[in-house]
């Protein structure tokens, strides 16, 4: 019987997964991808996540991103391939990061501290598995960089993705579809904004009010748009679902480890965020 609390794998992912995010906020990210050739945002944010898994198409990454237009997808890929080559974009997205994260954290960034988060994390990242975690196999198939920094964001990595992609098979276990599946985490209060969702994942306003017109007829969110009981249960029993299938990494690493990376991503984020890595109205219902 494992010491470890059931949901004490879900906040290590808490404080950990927002630092690996703060690259695809940056302008050092715009900048090396439009260094490349690549300067529509969407497509940077296509290849950049997309480019371990090779020169895919659309399918493969409305497959694995899940929430986006098929159609913004099929906008961008496999075009953006003919600008720069998945190796390129891989090697410019870690250019972002060193840049990024030394922006953010400053002196930190060669800390004990920061070596000793990127020793916990990729020793968590050892018990993570690929069968049917696409993003995250293909992203455990690049080498770990050798810097501190890049090795935390590297593992922050694996660990993302690998939740990720155990949390779509809670989505389809729970019969919510790409766009359900951001209207009621958005009815949570934790999701990102209608208004960054609809610029950034390609849907209209009619899709999201048929989305959320489903989920009423689930009796899953009220007419105000809130979560209805079923709806806040649906979305615990989501979270506890991706947890059991997210605890193998966080079980390996054992209750002290988790509980020290936890506190380093914690700090680590709070600097990052009091630095501006995030825009403001990122999160919200507005």
């Amino acid at each position: 019987m494992s010491s470890l609390h059931p949901r004490a794998g879900r906040r290590c992912h808490n404080a950990v997964n927002p630092l690996h995010s703060t690259v695809y906020f940056s302008p050092d990210y715009a900048k090396e991808l439009a260094g490349i050739g690549v300067e529509d945002t969407s497509a940077a944010y296509f290849a950049g996540r997309a480019a371990a898994l090779g020169a895919v198409g659309p399918g493969t990454v409305t497959a694995t991103f899940y929430n986006f237009s098929h159609e913004l997808i099929a906008r961008h890929l496999p075009a953006v391939w003919d600008t720069a080559s998945p190796a390129t974009v891989l090697d410019a997205r870690m250019r972002a990061v060193d840049a990024t994260l030394r922006r953010l954290l400053g002196d930190a960034v060669t800390s004990p501290e920061m070596a000793e988060a990127a020793r916990l994390a990729l020793r968590a990242t050892e018990a993570c598995s690929r069968p049917a975690r696409p993003l995250y196999a293909a992203h455990a198939d690049l080498p770990v960089p050798e810097e501190p920094h890049l090795a935390f964001w590297h593992a922050a990595t694996l660990l993302r993705e690998h939740r990720g992609d155990g949390h779509l098979t809670a989505l389809l276990s729970a019969g919510l579809d790409p766009l359900e599946a951001l209207v009621s985490h958005t009815a949570t209060g934790k999701g990102m904004s209608p208004r960054w969702i609809l610029a950034s994942r390609g849907w209209r306003r009619t899709d999201w009010e048929a989305a959320s017109d489903r989920l009423r007829e689930r009796g899953l969110l009220d007419a105000d748009g809130e979560l209805t009981e079923a709806g806040t249960a649906l979305r615990a029993d989501l979270e506890e679902h991706t947890d059991r299938l997210d605890f193998a990494p966080y079980e390996h690493l054992g209750a002290p480890g988790v509980e020290r990376l936890t506190e380093l991503g914690r700090g680590f984020l709070m600097a990052a965020a009091a630095a501006g890595a995030f825009p403001d109205d990122l999160t919200g219902r507005g």
